[in-house]
């Protein structure tokens, strides 16, 4: 049974659209199981430290669930570019955790955000860290660490989930952007997933008309939730 210690639902400012409210459903969840945590994300919930979290916005339906086919997927030929690009790039996957490398990274990639997609800033401290990205992983959560001649580049955080790896957030080094290494991180959960004969890579919502989130749209074949399904049903997923 889910350890559901608080619930909510609240209105704010769209994160994904100009001059649109959304209305987000909340739960925070203790010790959350790696079942319940898949079931979740199944059903088109995200997962920020304890707190999952999915819009319920009643006239839009803008967000869309989003994940992609990896038994499908083929690596195109820009893709294998990327990854040959970044071969001497070491990888390293472990438990969540917050250093003062994790904190200057983050705090030099969102203000890198803020110049290039205006992204709104406010500065991070270990503990706002640690409640986002390290608190609640319980068996699932992970970090795979991108390491370029020794220097930590990109912090992809991840659930590893029985049928699939859900992508929760990536942040890298600005000064490294021609190595493409969000591209490159994504690719490589797409190997990570094959190498381990899981199905999907989860990637949160798709908002068409939406700069930050048009990428997803190339990782094709990929599949799209139907509605907000409760707990109580099986959600549907259709091709796309």
């Amino acid at each position: 049974m889910i350890n559901l210690v608080h619930e909510s639902v609240g209105e704010d400012k769209c994160s994904y659209l100009d001059d649109a409210k959304q209305n987000t459903h909340y739960k925070i969840i203790k010790d959350c199981s790696l079942l319940d945590c898949e079931s979740l994300i199944e059903r088109g919930w995200r997962r920020f430290g304890t707190m999952f979290f999915r819009p319920v916005c009643v006239e839009c339906t803008a967000c869309e669930s989003f994940k992609i086919d990896v038994r499908n997927y083929q690596f195109s030929k820009s893709q294998r570019r990327i990854l040959r690009k970044n071969k001497d790039t070491k990888i390293v996957i472990q438990r969540p955790q917050v250093t003062f490398e994790h904190l200057k990274l983050f705090e030099k990639y969102h203000l890198h955000m803020k110049d290039k997609r205006d992204w709104k800033y406010e500065q991070t401290d270990a503990r706002h860290y640690y409640t986002s990205f390290v608190s609640g992983y319980g068996d699932f959560g992970y970090e795979i660490l991108y390491y370029i001649e020794d220097e930590l580049v990109g912090v992809d955080l991840v659930d590893i989930l029985p049928h699939g790896i859900s992508s929760i957030y990536f942040y890298y080094n600005p000064s490294f952007e021609k190595q493409s290494l969000g591209t490159f991180s994504m690719l490589q959960q797409i190997q990570i997933a094959q190498d381990n004969d899981l199905e999907w890579i989860y990637m949160g919502y798709y908002v068409k008309g939406c700069q930050s989130l048009a990428y997803k749209s190339r990782y094709t074949p990929y599949h799209i939730l139907q509605g907000r399904p409760p707990d109580t049903l099986e959600p549907s997923w259709v091709a796309t």
